[in-house]
């Protein structure tokens, strides 16, 4: 079995996992889980003709997002919490002179899955273990080459966790723990013929990780953020990046920081906007900034 069909068969199984897993237990009402799916379809359209000269240019953006959760607690001393997000858009651009539609690119993608299981002894802390995969559709760097699922993380971490606050509206939880992580690359070794070769590096440090959730008027509007720091302490590629010229980039601290405010406008019409800063020195000493405003179809499944 290929790299590629084990990724993708870890996806369907996880994805399988978390349907069955959030059908409920209607014989334990004191254990339910607590569960949520947002689906949502953005869709921005613009035409014209070729009587137009002044350089107008139509265009075609859509973007689907999926949001779904289910927590529950397992016993007195165990609590499950799961998350996916799913999200996928392309832009369809006009020529400006021919007025003929160029092939789409692609606008939004992304692939996250997050399970972490919470010891809940009573203490001021709670021992946790995390997991979570973080990857993409389609990997368009090499147009020529079409990649699915690539590249991926993994992230594997134990430690120690707060909830500070959880109310009907609100949530508040933070965790720190020992995070080990795996970058899977599949990197394009030749166009003609096609063939990449999978490389893997693999990275340890600690982790802080933290998620804060809040409901405004009556459930019309809601903010969710999440704020992810880790700092290696070892890179099994530290000698490569340093014939890279980049000897220490490693050991700077990684940043994830994304925010989302949602507003339903009906019941079936919904605005959001979403905004991320990410912070890898290893792949730009920049920090990468990402915002989408988005008004479109919404659906609560539950």
């Amino acid at each position: 079995m290929t790299a590629l069909k084990k990724t993708a068969l870890v996806l369907i199984l996880a994805l399988a996992w978390f349907t069955i897993s959030s059908a409920g237990d209607p014989s334990r009402l004191s254990r339910e889980w607590k569960k949520s799916a947002d689906l949502g379809l953005a869709l921005t359209q613009s035409n014209y003709n070729d009587a137009w000269t002044g350089g107008e240019a139509g265009a075609i953006i859509w973007v689907f997002n999926a949001n779904l959760t289910a927590e529950k607690q397992l016993s007195s001393k165990m609590n499950t919490a799961n998350a996916v997000k799913l999200s996928f858009g392309q832009s369809h651009i006009q020529d400006k002179e021919s007025k003929e539609w160029a092939k789409p690119e692609k606008s939004s993608d992304r692939i996250f899955l997050e399970s972490v299981m919470r010891f809940t002894l009573g203490g001021y802390v709670d021992p946790y273990l995390g997991f979570t995969f973080d990857s993409q559709f389609l990997d368009a760097s090499v147009t020529e080459v079409k990649r699915y699922v690539n590249p991926i993380l993994l992230t594997e971490s134990a430690g120690i966790s707060r909830l500070f606050a959880e109310t009907e509206n609100s949530k508040l939880l933070s965790r720190l723990g020992f995070a080990l992580r795996q970058h899977l690359d599949n990197t394009v070794v030749s166009i003609i013929p096609e063939e990449t070769k999978r490389e893997t590096t693999t990275d340890s440090g600690l982790e802080w990780v933290t998620d804060f959730n809040h409901t405004f008027s009556e459930g019309r509007m809601n903010y969710v953020t999440k704020l992810r720091l880790f700092q290696a302490f070892f890179n099994s590629e530290k000698e490569e990046l340093q014939a890279q010229g980049k000897k220490d980039y490693w050991k700077a601290t990684d940043m994830a920081w994304e925010n989302t405010v949602s507003a339903a406008v009906s019941k079936y019409i919904q605005v959001s906007l979403f905004l991320e800063l990410l912070y890898d020195k290893e792949i730009d000493k920049r920090g990468r900034f990402r915002q989408t405003l988005a008004l479109g179809l919404a659906y609560k499944m539950f």
